[in-house]
Parts: C-alpha cells; structure tokens; sequence
C-alpha cells in the first residue's frame, strides 16, 4: 500500500490547488479499491507511479489547454499517463492516428510522428483521462470507482483560473462542459476521434488551428503540434 499512498498527493503546484486532504476526501474509496485489486494479483495501468504523469509534465500555472481521454490503455506497457499517447516504440494507436490525420489537415503538416506526447504537455497540454488507472485486458474497469471526483475537481479548478481551453471529443468528455465557466474559458466540442466516429465531425473540426488562433490572441505561445 505504501506506493498507493503517493495517490494522495498531487505533483508540481497542483498540490497548491487540491491539497492532501482534500484528495483523500474524494479519493479515499478509489484508492482501497486500487489496493484490494492489486492485493489479488491484477495488474493495473499504467503503473501506480505513472498515475499522476499528466500532472508531472504539465503545472497547473502552465496548463493553457486540456484534452480529454477515456480510459488507459488495457495492453501491458502501454499506457504511459498522458491520454492518447503511448510509450515511445508502440505502435500508435486508432485514435492518435485520427488526431495526425486531422493535425495534418488542419495546419497543413505534423511535427510528432510517434506516439510519444511529452512534448505537448511540456508546453502547456494537460492530456487528461477520465479514468487514471485500468486492469490488463479489461477496458473500463476503473470508469466507476471514483476517478471521476479528482477529474472534476481538476476540471473546476482550471475553470476558476480561466483562460483554459478545453478540447472535447464525444459525449464522455462533453459531459464535463457543464462544469466550466464559458465566460471565463474556451470550449470546442466535436465527435470522438476513434475510428468508429471520427467521420462523423471530428475530421474537419480545426480544433488544433483554432486552439493556436486563441492562445495567440491572449499572449501565448501557439502549441507546436
């Protein structure tokens, strides 16, 4: 349990903003669930100390836009913490390729060819998943078990500091607009960028010039996609 203990404090000025306390108020349940599961041998994604990666690589005073993921990946030596991505050498998944694809078409050309996204959250990309943690082949499996309360509280607490652009795609990440303030923020919205979507909006969307265009017009650095 010792290394499940480090849940209960967030890396960076993240602490700052939702302190120890606070996180074993919300996350108290999730975190003995996480300890009984791993008590019975299930190996659990990505490993404990790659939970909080996305909060490692990007600050809260840094965070300029968020992407919203779903679960892990449920594959061993997969997920890495940053939504979307993988660990450098996997083959890029579905979904990551739909965002180059859409990347490409969008600003005209791609800077990343892996899978790897440390870049992005280095300049300011809080790449989120709704779910932290996943068991080996079982996708879904930790969507009920209380990660939503830290996600919302992250939410919120970008919402308040504003000047936040969120990027939505489907109806998971959708259902967390009504936690932000659209007077203090930015909020694009369209399909899923997974294969079995993408052609239903997410293609043509533009989010990543427009995200540029936005964080040009409040004095910030556009993100090197």
């Amino acid at each position: 349990m010792h290394k499940l203990q480090s849940l209960y404090r967030l890396p960076n000025d993240w602490d700052d903003q939702i302190n120890s306390s606070e996180l074993k108020l919300n996350l108290n349940t999730t975190i003995n669930y996480l300890g009984s599961r791993i008590k019975k041998n299930k190996l659990i994604y990505p490993p404990i100390q790659h939970v909080y990666r996305a909060f490692n690589l990007c600050r809260f005073s840094d965070t300029n836009l968020v992407i919203f993921g779903q679960d892990p990946y449920h594959q061993n030596a997969v997920a890495n913490g940053l939504a979307f991505a993988v660990n450098g050498g996997v083959r890029i998944p579905p979904s990551l390729k739909n965002i180059y694809k859409e990347i490409k078409n969008d600003i005209g050309f791609i800077i990343n060819d892996s899978g790897n996204l440390d870049e992005w959250a280095k300049q300011g990309v809080l790449l989120l998943n709704s779910s932290l943690t996943v068991e080996d082949s079982s996708p879904g499996s930790h969507s009920k078990i209380g990660w939503d309360n830290l996600i919302d509280l992250v939410i919120s607490k970008l919402s308040k500091k504003g000047n936040v652009i969120f990027l939505l795609w489907g109806a998971e990440a959708i259902s967390k607009k009504i936690l932000i303030d659209e007077d203090l923020n930015h909020v694009l919205t369209a399909p899923h960028p997974s294969p079995l979507s993408a052609y239903r909006g997410f293609f043509g969307c533009g989010h990543f010039s427009k995200a540029n265009e936005i964080l040009l017009k409040n004095n910030k650095m556009s993100i090197s996609w």
